[in-house]
């Protein structure tokens, strides 16, 4: 264990340095994404109704098990009631970032954000 100690240099702990702050800039930098524009508001996969994240607002939602709630505020949105037995999507709290989702799966009802630009695709999550 202590054999790859001895190669060891003075000047590489300052290159393991500096790429570690590389790396702590970088990360808030390409994962930041853009802000959301839209709420979108979708039962059993088709969207039922589409908002902009503008100005407050509450929609109401029918599912199979009864009503979803919606708030919408500047800049955010969430799932305010739902009549699902685990409230998952509820205690999700305020979506604040592009392509975040709430899944009401009981009730059939999904809440999410939309924008221009993502904060991550399939390819680097």
């Amino acid at each position: 264990m202590k054999a790859w100690l001895a190669l060891l240099r003075p000047g590489d702990g300052f290159v393991v340095l500096v790429a570690a702050l590389a790396v702590g800039v970088s990360f808030p930098l390409l994962w930041a994404g853009g802000r959301p524009e839209r709420a979108v508001v979708r039962v059993d996969g088709k969207v039922v109704a589409e908002f902009p994240l503008t100005a407050p607002r509450r929609y109401t939602v029918a599912g199979p098990l009864g009503e979803t709630v919606i708030e919408i505020a500047p800049g955010r949105a969430r799932v305010l009631s739902d009549p699902g037995p685990r409230q998952y999507c509820v205690q999700q709290g305020w979506l604040t970032r592009p392509n975040a989702i709430a899944i009401c799966a009981p009730n059939h009802v999904s809440l999410s954000l939309s924008g221009r630009e993502a904060s991550h695709d399939s390819l680097n999550y």
